[in-house]
């Protein structure tokens, strides 16, 4: 069972931005910048392209309205989404507010927040959905 799964079972405690019966969005606890999440099908399916049709679309959709909530509640100039896959076997998208594309550069440091502050930006998240 993936890290993701475990958050997705409850077994794993996650700052979640957004759920359905087959999707959740929560942020990255080692995130480049404020407001980075990752979305991810609740299936566990390794990689990406190997999700069936339905739920690869699903989470693309579920994605899109994600990022569009996030744009309204961070600043930055959009979001940037990209797949790297090889971190956890559990597909998964990461959201990225960015200004530019150093804000997407994962050999960086990674960024630390108190859960005070991680709890804050998932409720102005949360507000614009």
């Amino acid at each position: 069972m993936s890290i993701f799964s475990k958050i997705i079972a409850g077994e794993i405690p996650a700052y979640k931005v957004a759920e359905s019966d087959e999707f959740l969005a929560f942020l990255d606890i080692n995130p480049l910048v404020e407001g980075h999440l990752l979305v991810v099908p609740k299936k566990e399916v390794d990689k990406l392209f190997d999700l069936d049709d339905e739920t690869y679309a699903g989470l693309m959709i579920f994605a899109k309205i994600v990022a569009a909530a996030m744009e309204k509640a961070l600043p930055c100039n959009r979001i940037g989404v990209t797949v790297i896959g090889l971190e956890v076997p559990h597909a998964h998208v990461h959201l990225i507010p960015i200004n530019g594309m150093a804000d997407m550069d994962f050999t960086r440091p990674k960024l630390k927040f108190t859960s005070e502050e991680f709890q804050a930006t998932v409720d102005k998240i949360k507000a614009q959905l």
